[in-house]
């Protein structure tokens, strides 16, 4: 019996399970790092991976987590703001800045943003995806209450073993997405007859 087993096994041992799901959530943050042309290994499409339906559905969760707690750490960071200095570092005024009172409530009010990074760190384990995460992907969705990803299952099964696929994407990139042409009418052509004799 299953009872209170949260969680699919996807056929490996649990840590074999979380290394998956860890590099899974990377390789989706990674898609949208910026990259050259001619690079090896450039997502096709910013955003969106493809794999499994079981997989997807339980890389998921974590993606939603990690986006969550990278929104509470932007906010933190934006209260910062009004405590920090814009002296050069290591100058006459920075120093006096560091010594003094400001720099305390500075460093009080974005230690959660330094506990968010280290947070999803732990989470995802890649600190180029972290990096991505908190500058690109989390200021996307900060007035979003939820439902980061979506899940669209493919009408093709991967070849080899004919598992059911499924792409997995953040939500709001409608705009790319390329819309199919109206068909084009020949109008050079006379119109068809029926065959009922008129």
């Amino acid at each position: 019996m299953r009872h209170r087993r949260k969680g699919r096994v996807l056929g490996r041992s649990p840590s074999h399970q979380r290394a998956l799901l860890r590099n899974l959530a990377a390789a989706l943050m990674l898609t949208e790092r910026t990259v050259e042309v001619d690079e090896v290994g450039a997502p096709k499409v910013t955003g969106r991976i493809i794999t499994t339906v079981a997989k997807a559905k339980e890389v998921r969760p974590l993606v939603e987590k990690c986006i969550t707690i990278a929104k509470r750490g932007l906010v933190a960071i934006d209260n910062a703001k009004e405590f920090e200095t814009n002296a050069a570092r290591n100058s006459a005024e920075w120093k006096q800045w560091r010594a003094g009172e400001q720099w305390k409530k500075w460093a009080h009010a974005s230690a959660p943003a330094v506990v968010a990074r280290r947070r999803v760190v732990q989470l995802v384990g890649d600190k180029t995806a972290t990096r991505i995460l908190f500058d690109k992907i989390a200021p996307r969705y900060v007035d979003r209450p939820g439902g980061y990803t979506r899940i669209l299952k493919m009408a093709t099964p991967r070849l080899g073993d004919a598992g059911p696929r499924a792409l997995l994407e953040f939500v709001g990139n409608e705009g790319r997405v390329e819309r199919a042409a109206a068909p084009k009418v020949d109008s050079s052509r006379p119109p068809r007859r029926s065959k009922s004799g008129s």
